[in-house]
C-alpha cells in the first residue's frame, strides 16, 4: 500500500521534532520543501546542492520514500557520506519502530557513499544533537 506523500511529511516533521531540530529548519522543510543537510565541524544546516538534490530525488524513486534531513560526514578510512533520513512506505512495519529507534538516538538512513557510490546502503546510524541545533553521526 502507498502512503501519501502528505501523511509520509507529516512523519517526518514529528521525527524532526523528536530528533530537537531547529524549528526554522523544520518549518522550511514542511512549508516550502527545503531538505536541509547538516554538515560539520559544528552540525549547523544549509540546503542542499544540486548534485545531493538528484541523489535524494534517485533515492526516493527507487524506494518510494521522503528524505527529510541529510547528515554529513567525513570518515578517515571511508571518506564523505551523506546519511539521509526518510520516511518510508511501510508505515505499519516500520514507523513505530523509527520513532522508537529515533528515541534512543538513532535512526535507519540511506548513507551515500560519494568515495565507493556501489557501496551507499540502508542501515541505522547513531545520531546525536550539535551545538548548533543540528545533527552529527556518531557511528
Amino acid at each position: 500500500m502507498k502512503v501519501s506523500i502528505a501523511d509520509k511529511k507529516a512523519e517526518a516533521v514529528k521525527r524532526m521534532q523528536m530528533l530537537g531540530i531547529y524549528p526554522e529548519t523544520i518549518r522550511q522543510f514542511d512549508k516550502e520543501n527545503f531538505v536541509s543537510i547538516s554538515e560539520p565541524p559544528f552540525g549547523a544546516f544549509y540546503w542542499v546542492d544540486d548534485e545531493t538534490k538528484k541523489i535524494i530525488r534517485d533515492f526516493e524513486r527507487k524506494y518510494n520514500s521522503l528524505v527529510y534531513m541529510v547528515v554529513r560526514s567525513y570518515f578517515k578510512e571511508l571518506g564523505k557520506m551523506d546519511s539521509f533520513l526518510f520516511v518510508s512506505d511501510y508505515k505499519d512495519e516500520e514507523w513505530e519502530m523509527n520513532r522508537n529507534d529515533i528515541r534512543h538516538g538513532q535512526t535507519l538512513a540511506y548513507v551515500y557513499s560519494y568515495d565507493d557510490p556501489i557501496f551507499s546502503e540502508i542501515g541505522p546510524v547513531g545520531l546525536k544533537p550539535t551545538i548548533a541545533a543540528g545533527l552529527k553521526r556518531v557511528w
